[in-house]
């Protein structure tokens, strides 16, 4: 059997580096993260364990050649794709940057799989037969929500944002290269994620940040927004599942079954650091939380149902939001201090 040789995109980032990590402590696999370093990564994020075999590369999806010479060089039969431009208020702000990365980045690494494992649609290169390609999604490409109704596998994608239409069209690209060449893809769509190493700017940092240097909470509009909270490293188990035993040309939608309000998130995690981290004068962080002016288009409600990925991979998250939110607080208490 020839040794799995996982290309990682994005493996700095949030979730890539969290399930870089993950897949390290595996024997008998060679990890190569390429990740372009933007704002929003972090080699220090990485911590993959001492005996794996890694190789860490500098680039961007955008380049075609460079991806063309990873597949050669390293002889890469898996691809776990995480890369993306991710930060809705930023895609609002500079759409630009996201329809690159998400699309054109995503076809040039669907481009490079197929020339490198397959001589043509549907005729695989002799040993690249069992190559896989999993492409890390999100539920915001399903729209919006009311206040009843899941989002399922099967759910019309109404995208609102630049951000979410960016991954909507890759998804659709993904599943073109399946569909068109045969190439081994699938796909999972992510509620929001939460757990160590996520971005400053995100919710949760961004209450755990502000609280923690006794400044103004920025909650948008009345706070009533309701999304579905996956803890990370259970998200990272069920892209591992799905890269080993999914069927190829499906979705798996991955959700924590978390239902929760922004203002309930920031009166959670605010609550949790008077008791283990009190202020000096005695008052809550509480008296921090501030409402501030709507985003534009900001979507009301976003909720998984994950029953498929549970019944037919025998996935389940093992936090839940109550237990997950300590664990990161923690985190973040060592990162922040």
């Amino acid at each position: 059997m020839l040794k799995e040789v996982i290309l990682i995109t994005g493996g700095a980032g949030f979730i890539g580096s969290n399930y870089l990590n993950h897949k390290s402590n595996e024997k008998e696999i060679k990890i190569i993260n390429l990740d372009k370093l933007t704002y929003a990564a972090d080699l220090n994020n990485i911590e993959v364990a001492d005996d794996c075999d890694y190789t860490f590369v500098k680039g961007d999806i955008c380049d075609l050649s460079l991806l063309e010479r990873i597949f050669e060089e390293y002889n890469i039969n898996k691809v776990v794709h995480f890369a993306a431009e991710s930060h809705v208020d930023n895609s609002i702000a500079n759409p630009d940057e996201f329809i690159q990365t998400n699309i054109i980045g995503t076809f040039n690494l669907l481009q490079a799989a197929f020339r490198n494992w397959m001589d043509a649609p549907n005729v695989f290169k002799k040993g690249k037969e069992d190559c896989r390609f999993l492409h890390v999604s999100t539920d915001e490409v399903y729209g919006t929500l009311g206040k009843t109704g899941l989002f399922t596998e099967k759910t019309s994608y109404a995208p609102n944002s630049p951000y979410s239409a960016s991954k909507a069209s890759s998804d659709m690209l993904v599943r073109s290269y399946f569909h068109t060449y045969g190439l081994p893809v699938i796909t999972t769509n992510c509620s929001n994620n939460y757990g160590p190493r996520q971005h400053k700017e995100k919710l949760i940092p961004t209450i755990i940040r502000k609280a923690l240097a006794k400044e103004n909470i920025p909650i948008y509009g009345d706070g009533k927004n309701v999304r579905d909270w996956l803890y990370v490293l259970d998200h990272c188990k069920g892209i591992d599942l799905a890269l080993k035993i999914g069927e190829l040309g499906e979705t798996y939608n991955i959700g924590g079954k978390n239902e929760r309000e922004n203002i309930y998130i920031a009166k959670t995690i605010c609550k949790i650091l008077d008791t283990i981290k009190p202020l000096e004068d005695k008052s809550s962080y509480l008296d921090l939380i501030t409402f501030v002016t709507d985003r534009p288009g900001h979507d009301f409600r976003y909720a998984i149902d994950a029953s498929k990925i549970e019944n037919e991979l025998g996935w389940n998250a093992n936090e839940n939001f109550e237990s997950g939110i300590e664990k990161t607080i923690n985190w973040y208490l060592e990162k922040f201090r």
